[in-house]
């Protein structure tokens, strides 16, 4: 009664004798950096209130009064202001906010659609910061990632909890994005690692599990989330020069260069604020001497080796990339900001796809197994966003993305992407206070290559349409609740097409002050590629074959987890731990066979190699379990961690199901395909890994790092490897393989271990020494390929302005 007395008394006042003063102001943090949708009311009216624009301004009229004004936002300290309006008065405020301390602020991050602390997530996310990206000196982003617990690169695929085997990178189930951008390949679906801006990364977020709803189609286990930085209110220039080399092999007779294996490369950056417009421009130049060799040619071939019969020079890698962000708040129209980014790179690179042998050709790639690339990609994305006076944020974003690939062997592809994407973003107020965002996204891909030709065309095109939104909600200040759905709308070449709904639910309850529990349900989707549908060559000793007939993949993934934050003495951590359960239906996979009769060796590659097959259902349980935080060691050191590990148990759910069969009559099953099928795990997945990086800094000036990594032994592989090898010993004409003798001596898990120290002189310079495999191990994660020797580098790098 008396909350509804002071309304009516208010209203009364404000429209019988119009006396009214304003208050505007400016809402920002202590770094001075706007503060955007802070709400501002005043305390017994919530109805009197407004909240921050894009530049953390606010405008408020209210009666003749003495009033306590609320300034609130997520994840601040609540302020609160007395203010005395007077007639036609104008008050003018300054509103500092600091974020709220808590044990977990030793991530310092908020991740998600939402922008909301980690610890109030629903889903499990793990998150790098820049510092760990810079310090290993990242050439391209993949090599950081794959420090991430519960995410394994192989061979630059990406895997999240063993949800995937292993297809060259084709067809990635994992999403990777850009500034909520896809950064996957329009006919392929394989990520672009090279492609990445590494010098401007503020975060990497990792979400595990399926994450359709909001990443689209091909987060089918999880998502990757790359967020860029803007300028800070202090220019900042930075530049990083690295050179160093690859060790000679430790296993002896491998080595097959004569020159020095060279890496070297520079990495610059330049952002600011000028007036009203932020600029980033950056780039990065590397070259790399490689440690895969060319085939070796043999006078017993059964053809002569035209195709790749390379030399050395030719094996080496180059990359030339420059990218521009380039933003403007306009002037006239609060809370309008439009800009345009831009990423343009060159490279030549190789990719083996074999080894040549077990011994001497470890290091060597296999006749016919191995391609040269060189590669044209470019993107430039116009953008608008628009905050609105109540907080509401609209943004339109939208990409031209162009690729040229010039491949030997006639495997030449072109591709053009289209997209789009309108996202609305608000806390709604009334009734039931909620946060929502939901959007609609398009994507057009174009592309022209003989490979594809299995369609009938070289020229294939793909439509995705889609709708989606998200609402949370929290409650009693404990409890966060969420809830989304997308619709997806596929169309390929006019004839093939798909809709799809998926779904996800999840939950967040702070039990205590540091401790949150989560329970998340899921949905993935993933439409097959282009590739993946048409591809259609032949070169050396197999081929690729298409299948019209691919169908969609799906999945779901319902985890529970608990983040446990905690002080004991000088340690600040939180520790997570989650059980998760995944479901795969109509799993895509890679299969060897004899699709088409030959009668020659010459003819092999017309009827056997490999074809991209549904495999029917499978499942992956397990657990999850990761580490972090800081450690203060004395007056003037510290100790930063991230460790993890991942435990999973992946197998087949119908283990006789026939999915194919070949021309020899072969019938396809897991059974009959599998090299070990006893327990029914899922082939080239790695049961437990572990991940760990720590960096000790003293004074602030001196670094030492350490990183390692576990990978247990591959239980299971396709047997076809085996009939393979078999096949090359029993015909002289053509190299043996050999990976049989491999496996079998090398069934033991690998550790991996890396180092690092550096020194920063003066507050700009930092000279830093790095080494990746430091034992120099031989070991192979994936089937025929042989992993990097030793690489030592020296790092420079240049730091000024910024905050």
């Amino acid at each position: 009664m008396k909350y509804l007395l002071s309304i009516l008394l208010l209203s009364i006042s404000s429209s019988i004798f119009a006396q009214t003063g304003r208050i505007t102001g400016k809402v920002r943090d202590l770094q001075g950096e706007a503060v955007v949708g802070a709400t501002v009311f005043v305390k017994t009216n919530q109805l009197y209130g407004a909240n921050s624009d894009e530049n953390g301004q606010f405008v408020l009229e209210l009666p003749v009064g003495v009033y306590n004004l609320i300034c609130r936002m997520e994840g601040m300290n609540t302020d609160t202001i007395q203010i005395n309006v007077t007639e036609n008065g104008v008050i003018e405020l300054d509103i500092p906010m600091e974020e709220i301390s808590t044990v977990l602020d030793v991530v310092e991050v908020k991740v998600g659609k939402f922008d909301k602390p980690l610890e109030d997530q629903t889903v499990s996310i793990e998150v790098l910061k820049p510092r760990l990206i810079e310090s290993k000196n990242t050439r391209s982003i993949e090599t950081a990632l794959d420090q991430t617990p519960g995410l394994n690169i192989l061979d630059g695929e990406p895997q999240i909890r063993g949800g995937s085997g292993f297809t060259f990178g084709v067809g990635s189930k994992v999403a990777v994005m850009v500034d909520d951008m896809p950064m996957l390949s329009g006919d392929a679906g394989r990520p672009e690692w090279g492609f990445i801006p590494v010098e401007n990364i503020s975060q990497v977020e990792v979400i595990k599990g399926a994450a359709s709803v909001l990443s689209g189609s091909s987060a089918l286990s999880g998502s990757i989330n790359i967020r860029t930085a803007y300028p800070t209110s202090k220019p900042l220039t930075k530049v990083i020069l690295y050179s160093g080399l690859y060790s000679t092999p430790s296993q002896s007779g491998t080595k097959w260069y004569d020159d020095t294996p060279l890496i070297s490369g520079a990495t610059f950056l330049h952002s600011r604020k000028y007036k009203q417009w932020d600029l980033v421009f950056g780039g990065n130049f590397n070259y790399d001497h490689g440690y895969m060799g060319p085939p070796e040619y043999k006078d017993t071939l059964a053809w002569k080796d035209t195709l790749t019969n390379f030399n050395n020079k030719q094996m080496v890698s180059k990359r030339a990339r420059v990218n521009f962000n380039l933003s403007r708040r306009a002037k006239n129209i609060k809370g309008l900001v439009y800009g345009i980014n831009g990423n343009f790179m060159l490279a030549e690179t190789n990719m083996v796809l074999a080894w040549l042998d077990d011994t001497s050709g470890l290091y060597r790639a296999y006749p016919g197994a191995v391609f040269l690339q060189k590669q044209m990609i470019f993107n430039v994305d116009p953008y608008i966003l628009f905050t609105t006076k109540n907080g509401g944020k609209h943004s339109l974003r939208t990409r031209l993305l162009r690729t040229l690939n010039e491949m030997t062997a006639n495997l030449d592809n072109q591709s053009t992407v289209l997209y789009g994407d309108y996202q609305y973003k608000t806390s709604i107020k009334q009734i039931i206070p909620v946060d929502f965002v939901g959007g609609i996204t398009a994507q057009h891909t174009h592309s022209y290559s003989n490979m594809y030709r299995g369609s009938g065309t070289p020229v294939n095109q793909m439509l995705n349409l889609s709708a989606y939104a998200q609402a949370e909600k929290k409650l009693w200040k404990r409890l966060t609740l969420s809830v989304g759905g997308r619709l997806e709308y596929f169309q390929l070449n006019d004839s093939i097409t798909a809709l799809k709904p998926i779904f996800r639910a999840g939950s967040n309850f702070k039990i205590h002050k540091a401790t949150f529990l989560r329970a998340s349900y899921g949905q993935g989707y993933r439409f097959p590629t282009i590739t993946e549908r048409f591809i259609q060559t032949g070169v050396g000793s197999f081929g690729v074959f298409p299948n019209s007939e691919l169908r969609p993949e799906t999945s779901w993934n319902a985890e529970f987890g608990i983040k446990q934050g905690f002080k004991i003495g000088p340690v600040m951590s939180f520790i997570d731990v989650a059980g998760f359960w995944q479901e795969y239906q109509n799993t895509i996979e890679y299969m060897f066979g004899i699709w088409h009769t030959f009668s020659s060796l010459e003819e092999m590659s017309k009827g056997a190699g490999f074809k991209f097959l549904n495999t029917g259902k499978s499942r992956v349980r397990g657990i999850d379990a990761s580490l972090a935080g800081t450690v203060a060691v004395g007056k003037k050191g510290d100790l930063t961690f991230l460790c993890g590990y991942t435990y999973i148990v992946p197998q087949t759910l119908n283990p006789d199901y026939l999915y194919a069969t070949d021309s020899l009559n072969r019938k396809f099953t897991y059974n009959t395909t599998s090299l070990d099928s006893n327990s029914r795990i899922l082939k080239y997945r790695f049961l437990h890994n572990v991940k760990i990086d720590m960096e000790y800094t003293l004074l602030k000036k001196i670094s030492i790092g350490f990183s390692a990594k576990y990978y247990s032994k591959i239980i299971n592989m396709d047997a076809v490897i085996k009939d393979f090898e078999e096949t090359t010993n029993n015909i002289n004409l053509i190299p043996n393989i050999r990976y049989m003798d491999y496996y079998n001596d090398h069934r033991f898990g690998n550790w991996i271990f890396d180092a690092r120290i550096s020194y920063l002189l003066k507050d700009k310079h930092r000279f830093a020494l790095i080494g990746s495999n430091i034992l120099n191990r031989t070991y192979s994660l994936r089937p025929l390929k042989i992993e990097a020797p030793r690489t030592v580098m020296l790092q420079y790098t240049l730091k000024l302005g910024g905050d």
